[in-house]
């Protein structure tokens, strides 16, 4: 069953994506060349204790962290630890809390130090686009899976994977909620998007093919070719303007 939101509701997920927004900042101002994910974690934990919220993912299904670092070849749930970041590396990261009973989500691939390649660069910003594509699409009337085709159109017409194992997916009350949102999907079919309901709309782009495998940790993410990857997410809500994000 799908949760339609209040405008109240909608206010207290806005809220809890302010802080989101605030973390992911630092965060990508903090990563730099000698500094570790485990630094960054420290860091976004400070945040999250001074805005009287707490992390989403933080034991959700048994996950270590309280936030996910993915680095390169890394998809997603990647767990901060002792890794150093190198100048030429990408690294996602991925910010989920709680505050006030309710959840926001995003993420973003930043670049660290100067040595990061064209390539690499190309796949951040495609990436990326792809995202604001896809949240174009989330408007009252359309179907769900225009959301899901137009990331994937975008995306494979500059040769990029779109990852097909892991999902967008709802969000309010619970991190993860119906519907799922894929990246990839046939236009004008799925679900009718209605005012109130809202996504959390997050294409993972690989620089390479779609497929991915998970390490050894039972958490970690990579693609199986090892090639670079890219993930970008907004919580987004469908309003009848248009669609707003909140993070």
């Amino acid at each position: 069953m799908i949760d339609i939101k209040s405008e109240n509701e909608l206010k207290l997920i806005s809220e809890a994506g302010k802080i989101v927004k605030v973390i992911l900042e630092e965060l990508k101002a903090a990563s730099r060349p000698g500094i570790k994910t485990s630094d960054l974690e420290k860091k976004a934990e400070e945040i999250i204790k001074k805005s009287g919220s707490r992390s989403a993912f933080y034991g959700y299904m048994g996950f270590p962290g309280v936030i996910c670092t993915s680095l390169n070849e890394q998809v997603v749930h990647g767990i901060p630890g002792d890794v150093t970041l190198s100048s030429g590396d990408i690294l996602s990261i991925d910010v989920g809390i709680e505050k006030n009973g309710y959840y926001a989500d995003s993420a973003i691939t930043v670049p660290v130090g100067d040595g990061v390649s064209e390539r690499a660069r190309s796949l951040i910003d495609i990436t990326e686009k792809a995202l604001f594509i896809g949240i174009e699409k989330a408007v009252e009337g359309n179907r769900l899976f225009d959301i899901s085709s137009a990331i994937q159109l975008f995306a494979e017409s500059r040769n990029y994977g779109v990852v097909r194992s892991f999902v967008g997916h709802g969000i309010g009350k619970n991190l993860h909620e119906e519907p799922e949102v894929p990246n990839f999907g046939k236009q004008g079919t799925g679900l009718r998007l209605k005012r109130g309901m809202v996504l959390a709309i997050e294409p993972m782009i690989n620089e390479g093919g779609y497929e991915v495998e998970v390490l050894n940790d039972g958490w970690t993410a990579v693609t199986k070719d090892r090639k670079l990857s890219a993930h970008f997410e907004h919580t987004v809500a469908v309003t009848s303007s248009g669609p707003k994000i909140l993070t």
